[in-house]
């Protein structure tokens, strides 16, 4: 028995040293892009990293709520079971090269009773059986292949989901703030103009003025009261979405976005910019979710493989020792050994039809790649070119809003003096606040642009980043689950 063991163990290594792999060999495709970005780079970029670039908005408020968001996603915690899963299949898909052995056992007491008398008898048995599918063709390893590509790809969707995932608080809590002084610009016309507004309905009642003048001041407050109402509104729905990202208690959330004096609302944060590799490709490869795409090709590479190693023979070992008997001093052996080899003779064209969706598959893949690489470049380029009109908007925007402002306090001067008309004053006080509205907005869009160029290139991400798991009980179960099994498999293979 020993001897044909070691006859059948030498057959598997001498197949096995023989066996390849069917299909392609996959190889990544390089990424189309010019050779340099044509909008302009940021002038006044500061060295700061990507990965560091949250610190230098020095926002303790921002930093808490970033912290909060990633602590209790459940977008992260999405992104962290899909790994999980792809873990699982990738210890399952390693299980499937190596051999199975399976033992069973049995134990039976029967009586028989006749004329003569009553007979008993016992009847032990026990088996033990292995077998073996031996890869010759690849398919084992291109199906493993396959599934480790995959582990990777959600490995860079986690990684993508905290890039989005830190942008999108980061842009509403912008918003936040800009909304915040935005409301108080419109809150303090319409107090200043209900003032007016009242002064003129005295003045129109003692006969110094004209009730058309007092009907433009009323409609002018009015009018500031509805938008400084709107504009609020705004604040309280963008309150809502930090919610939604954060997990936080609204009530512990508006204590955050107070300012500590309580007073005026805080400014807008001024971060320090950030330097672009002028190589768009180098940029590009920090991109997670270009790297995913990438690895679901190599994925969709490796199941042609699989799809081609169907359409040839397999061959497998199979093994079985059993004893049996009626007692445990008289078990009696037998053992058996034996192969198995498996051809497609006809199946109407089913494996081919296979091989051909594989390799449509793979198709779809590449195209999705190239697609995805196209809209990061566009997505950097529109960055690009959004801050550089903001940045050189910014200093027309301050000097329109401080020239609107003096010039209208010089009108309201003379109006009250009686050397300017209503009218006058009107256009004054519109110009003036659109002038400031202007100077917020502006201010507010070159953040907003910051953080959209953050996430156009990868936020700091490098290739090989682990992905760390979500706070939650359950995910870390099925994370540890997943990691022992994946142990298990490794130490196996």
């Amino acid at each position: 028995m020993a001897c044909a063991f070691r006859n059948v163990a030498a057959l598997a290594a001498a197949l096995a040293l023989a066996a390849c792999a069917v299909g392609p060999d996959y190889r990544a495709p390089a990424a189309d892009a010019a050779a340099h970005w044509a909008a302009p780079l940021p002038d006044r970029a500061g060295g700061t990293s990507l990965l560091d670039w949250w610190d230098r908005f020095d926002d303790p408020v921002l930093t808490g709520l970033l912290h909060a968001a990633e602590t209790d996603s459940p977008s992260l915690a999405q992104a962290w079971a899909s790994i999980a899963k792809a873990r699982a299949t990738l210890a399952q898909d390693r299980a499937d090269r190596l051999p199975t052995v399976t033992a069973g056992g049995s134990a039976q007491r029967a009586k028989q009773s006749a004329l003569g008398g009553v007979a008993t008898g016992n009847s032990l048995s026990g088996t033990l059986d292995a077998s073996w599918e031996l890869d010759v063709f690849g398919k084992l390893r291109r199906t493993q292949d396959a599934a480790e590509a995959r582990v990777e790809a959600r490995t860079d969707d986690w990684h993508d989901a905290r890039v989005s995932l830190a942008a999108e608080v980061a842009d509403d809590y912008v918003q936040y703030r800009a909304c915040r002084l935005l409301a108080r610009a419109y809150a303090g016309e319409a107090a200043s103009q209900a003032g007016t507004a009242r002064a003129t309905a005295t003045s129109v009642r003692a006969g110094f003025t004209s009730p058309g003048n007092g009907s433009l001041a009323e409609a002018s407050a009015a009018s500031l009261r509805a938008s400084a109402i709107e504009q609020q509104a705004e604040c309280d729905v963008l309150v809502k979405a930090l919610v939604a990202l954060t997990g936080l208690a609204e009530a512990d959330l508006r204590r955050r976005l107070e300012p500590a004096s309580g007073g005026s609302p805080a400014p807008l944060p001024a971060p320090e910019g950030f330097a672009v590799d002028r190589v768009p490709a180098a940029a590009l490869a920090q991109r997670p979710d270009l790297a995913s795409l990438e690895r679901e090709l190599a994925a969709a590479s490796a199941e042609i493989g699989v799809a081609e190693a169907d359409r040839y023979p397999s061959l497998s070992f199979s093994g079985e020792i059993a004893r049996s008997g009626t007692a445990l001093g008289s078990l009696m052996s037998t053992w058996l050994l034996g192969s198995s080899l498996t051809a497609p003779l006809f199946d109407a064209g089913k494996r081919a039809a296979a091989a051909d969706s594989a390799r449509a598959a793979y198709d779809y893949q590449l195209a999705a790649y190239r697609d995805g690489v196209r809209t990061a470049i566009r997505e950097v380029e529109q960055a690009l070119v959004r801050l550089d009109a903001a940045t050189r908007r910014t200093g027309d925007a301050r000097t329109a809003a401080e020239g609107y402002r003096s010039y209208f306090e010089a009108i309201d001067r003379n109006w009250r003096a009686g050397g300017a008309s209503l009218l006058d004053r009107e256009e004054a006080l519109r110009n003036a606040l659109n002038a400031e509205i202007s100077l917020i907005t502006v201010q507010r869009d070159q953040i907003e642009y910051w953080i959209a160029l953050y996430k156009a290139l990868g936020g700091g991400w490098q290739a090989g980043t682990p992905a760390r798991a979500p706070v939650g009980t359950a995910a870390k179960t099925a994370a540890g689950a997943a990691a022992a099994n994946n142990r298990k498999s490794g130490d196996a293979s």
